[in-house]
């Protein structure tokens, strides 16, 4: 009987040393976080805005569970003025983030989305998915590779990568974010998987997660993450993802993400994972440097060039009479589809006979081999390629 009594103290002593050494361990880890995170014994409180879900109130116990599950502290935002009252906890400090299904954005501030790519399932940024950035197209697609450096390094990512979905305005938004890197931005841009490379992206970087961030305009994002969120289920169920993301803006104080009425409990979940990160990181903190650094290495003049080329007096554009006819077997990617006959004329004032097309990449001038060397200066002047 002593000897089982003796054994049952030391069992007793063994497991006191372990709970005090996981004590310690635990206590040493939230000292490092905080010290990290400037969140001294505060985890993160994210309120949930909900306007009514397309799947019903079982779907937003449901996400309230996840996120409790996650490790999150998440509560549930009442009221008859939903937002109005979401916008008084987020100013008086009782939340430091939100999550909701709508919100109207002044012009300026749109969300950056968090998807889940089927190739490798890696993770990556959709700048932007809501909101209105610039009411000018390119500049906005410019403001939005700001937009998603910010979230993503707000969400922990060191150095993340930049590429630019080929669509409409892709040429001049890399023209644009190359002068900012030039002129002292750090910028990492992302090299496409596609045999020919290159800044603009394909839909297969898109499926591969090539760049951490992939930049387009709001509406095309919009689509993107709910062809993500929802591929797997049909379309009228968001599984996947982390929803539509912060609204980011140059000098926006208020921390509130995006999800849809389509969007099920594991994305609001995942939009509240993301908030909790983002502000356990000091988002607001990460978005003041990266707007600093970007207006020092000269944004704001790059943006006024990009929207006094959008309004250009166009009757410059006078009939212009073709040179004489020649083979064309070169060619000068990287154009915008809209300024493509523009070039064209502007090398036929010089004499040089060129011809407009459409290439693997996009947009494409052709001209004879012993032109092309010509016609790129003559384009490269007058700005239709970088």
């Amino acid at each position: 009987l002593a000897k089982s009594n003796s054994a049952e103290r030391k069992d007793r002593g063994f497991m006191s040393d372990m709970k005090i050494k996981s004590l310690i361990a635990e206590t040493f880890l939230e000292v490092a976080d905080a010290l990290e995170t400037g969140q001294y014994g505060k985890k993160p409180v994210i309120g949930f805005a909900s306007e009514g879900s397309e799947h019903g109130e079982d779907n937003i116990t449901r996400a309230m569970e996840l996120a409790e599950a996650k490790g999150l502290k998440a509560v549930l935002i009442q009221g008859e003025d939903i937002h109005k009252q979401m916008e008084v906890m987020l100013d008086s400090g009782e939340i430091d983030a939100a999550v909701t299904m709508h919100y109207p954005f002044p012009i300026g501030v749109s969300t950056v989305g968090k998807v889940i790519t089927p190739g490798i399932g890696k993770p990556m940024y959709i700048a932007t998915t809501t909101g209105t950035s610039d009411t000018d197209r390119v500049c906005g697609m410019v403001k939005n590779a700001i937009y998603g450096i910010t979230a993503a390094k707000a969400d922990g990512v060191e150095h993340p990568t930049v590429g630019i979905a080929n669509i409409d305005g892709a040429r001049q938004t890399e023209k644009a974010l190359l002068k900012l890197k030039e002129q002292g931005y750090d910028i990492c841009f992302a090299e496409s998987a596609r045999a020919d490379g290159g800044i603009v992206m394909r839909g297969n970087d898109l499926l591969m997660g090539t760049p951490d961030i992939m930049v387009m305009d709001s509406l095309t994002g919009n689509l993107m993450m709910k062809i993500f969120s929802a591929y797997t289920t049909g379309g009228n169920y968001e599984s996947l993802g982390f929803g539509y993301g912060p609204g980011i803006g140059d000098g926006y104080e208020r921390l509130i993400m995006i999800v849809s009425r389509a969007s099920g409990a594991p994305v609001i979940a995942g939009a509240m994972e993301f908030a909790t990160n983002l502000v356990n990181h000091n988002w607001k903190k990460v978005a003041a440097a990266e707007f600093a650094a970007a207006k020092k290495a000269g944004l704001e003049a790059i943006l006024e060039e990009i929207a006094a080329a959008g309004k250009k007096d166009t009757s410059a554009n006078e009939a212009v009479t073709a040179p004489p006819k020649e083979i064309c077997t070169a060619q000068i990617p990287g154009i915008e589809v809209m300024d493509l006959e523009d070039a064209v004329h502007a090398l036929w004032k010089e004499g040089i006979y060129a011809e407009s097309g459409m290439g693997c990449t996009g947009p494409i001038v052709l001209m004879a081999d012993d032109k092309r060397d010509r016609a790129y200066e003559i384009l490269k002047n007058a700005g239709y390629v970088g």
